[in-house]
């Protein structure tokens, strides 16, 4: 069993706080055994201050996160020298310090400047809410802030947006743990959607639809029924009966991706969960999957996964399993992964 560790610091939010515990909670295998134990832990063991008016009673210090095998440090709002100034509390410090090498450590929304302060994001690529993104990177400018995603996976640290966006992140990595299907499972038992397409670029002060019928979400849920059909820019938008301009602007407004490059990357989740769930061969994933010849499909794949289609079958479904009548559910978005690399606590 995968032990996850949860530090709560003072002003915690107590929702992030208990996305770990919920999402991770609910990951079973085919027997119905849990797949990670959860445990939460303070600084000192002492309660804290939760951003609500009520404190939250733990059993463990933070020693504990010296034992697991991920970290999560969900965010707070009483970060103070972290926030203002980029340095971590002494005991902070030291508990980050005892941490093994190969743990992987999360952060969620601003829990990332936790991550940041200790070092653990220098020189590489990571997210927090967009709200905070100028100012973090503008103190730890050696860290390469994405305001646009909802999550960054790097390996053996990961970290993501606001609130909802550590959904996502949890997600995403008990479907990097044990494949789609029991992300899938995860997702329907908390009755969540087991992907969201695009970025934080959708939630960054934009007009919302009048409903859902103006909009274009109807053009999406009929593509993503024709997947396998040759669709076009001019036939998206012949089926939302606006010119190709009009629904153009609307969708990136919407999604905050283009037409296009939104069906290309569901044409990519398909073929990910066609490669997770069949023995079909590539050419024939291909063309169940829009993408109409084996080429068409490695070619986009390997820009979007960042591996070939057998390679990434290879790593998620090792042995056969039957083809579903109907395949229910997708991936989240692709993200850029890397090996493991050690790292210090300054």
């Amino acid at each position: 069993m995968h032990h996850v560790g949860v530090l709560a610091l003072d002003g915690v939010l107590p929702f992030e706080l208990g996305i770990p515990g919920r999402i991770f909670g609910a990951a079973r295998d085919g027997d119905g055994n849990r797949l990670y134990s959860v445990t939460t832990c303070s600084l000192d063991g002492r309660p804290v201050r939760a951003d609500a008016d009520y404190g939250l009673s733990v059993a463990h210090d933070a020693s504990l996160l010296a034992r697991v095998d991920t970290v999560v440090i969900p965010p707070s709002r009483a970060l103070g020298l972290i926030r203002e100034e980029g340095r971590l509390p002494a005991a902070l410090h030291d508990c980050l310090a005892a941490i093994r090498p190969g743990t992987r450590i999360v952060g969620i929304c601003t829990g990332t400047y936790v991550l940041a302060a200790a070092g653990l994001l220098d020189h590489r690529p990571a997210t927090t809410h967009w709200r905070e993104a100028d100012r973090m990177q503008r103190m730890f400018t050696t860290t390469r802030i994405d305001p646009g995603v909802l999550f960054v996976d790097d390996g053996d640290v990961l970290t993501s947006a606001g609130v909802a966006a550590g959904i996502d992140l949890c997600l995403h990595i008990v479907r990097r743990d044990h494949g789609s299907r029991i992300a899938n499972e995860v997702a329907r038992s908390c009755v969540v959607p087991p992907w969201r397409d695009g970025g934080q670029a959708q939630y960054i002060e934009r007009p919302v639809p009048d409903s859902v019928t103006s909009g274009t979400t109807p053009t999406q849920a009929w593509a993503l029924e024709h997947l396998t059909e040759r669709l076009t820019l001019s036939d998206l938008a012949a089926h939302a009966n606006m010119s190709v301009r009009t629904f153009t602007r609307r969708f990136r407004d919407e999604v905050g991706t283009t037409p296009i490059q939104w069906l290309t990357r569901q044409r990519v989740d398909h073929a990910r969960r066609l490669l997770e769930t069949t023995d079909w061969p590539v050419d024939r994933v291909a063309h169940r999957a829009g993408f109409g010849t084996g080429v068409s499909l490695r070619q986009h794949f390997h820009a979007a996964v960042g591996v070939t289609p057998q390679a990434y079958r290879r790593t998620f479904r090792p042995v056969p399993a039957a083809v579903p009548d109907r395949l229910i559910g997708a991936p989240p978005n692709p993200v850029r992964t890397r090996a493991p690399a050690r790292r210090r606590i300054q």
